[in-house]
């Protein structure tokens, strides 16, 4: 579909332009990172676990990733894995701009940060669960069961077809012995009559 091959690259614009910002000039982004850090430091009980160039190579690492994700995403190399991963390294940022903690840097510009790494992390998630038009997991998984259902089905009436020629043979057979016994029966008193018959016929012809 041609309109999913003009959004990747679009979307995946973005990241990559943010990413590699991030490595080639970590400084612009470290203030940010280390109030995550700090953030997180909190949280852990712990103060200052990283030191400033700690968190510089933090932050160029992540914005490497991200630009490598992103160009994937563009030339449309394992997108759905490219876009999820956009989505989990967009995390970190949302939590360093929020702005619902004191910080020295103005409510208005965390915001509007916060709110384009909350759009960003949408907009991944649509595109990783983008299958292209192939079936997802539920369609394939509800697939199976009812081939497996299916499956059941036509061994249980071939199970029951076996059983009824089964019983149908052994009827037939019952029928085909009972039938041969019977004339097998009869042809003995056939001739049997047939033997007192020639006797009585000779004796006659003696007497006479």
């Amino acid at each position: 579909m041609l309109l999913r091959h003009v959004a990747r690259p679009m979307l995946a614009s973005w990241f990559i332009y943010d990413g590699v910002q991030a490595a080639l000039k970590p400084a612009e982004h470290v203030r940010a990172a280390r109030r995550g850090v700090s953030l997180v430091g909190q949280q852990l009980g712990v103060e200052d676990p990283l030191s400033e160039k700690q968190v510089a190579a933090l932050v160029r690492v992540h914005g490497a990733t991200t630009a490598v994700a992103g160009l994937f995403l563009a030339f449309g190399k394992a997108p759905r894995t490219a876009a999820l991963t956009l989505a989990a390294l967009s995390v970190p940022l949302a939590v360093v701009n929020q702005p619902f903690t004191p910080s020295d840097v103005p409510r208005d510009v965390r915001t509007r940060k916060f709110v384009a790494n909350v759009g960003a992390i949408g907009a991944a998630l649509i595109a990783g669960a983008d299958y292209e038009g192939r079936p997802g997991v539920r369609w394939r998984v509800d697939r199976a069961r009812k081939d497996l259902a299916l499956a059941k089905n036509v061994k249980h009436q071939v199970d029951t077809a076996k059983h009824t020629i089964s019983s149908t043979a052994e009827k037939a057979a019952h029928t085909v012995s009972d039938s041969a016994a019977h004339a097998s029966r009869k042809a003995r008193r056939a001739a049997s009559s047939a033997t007192r018959s020639t006797v009585d016929t000779v004796k006659g012809a003696v007497s006479s």
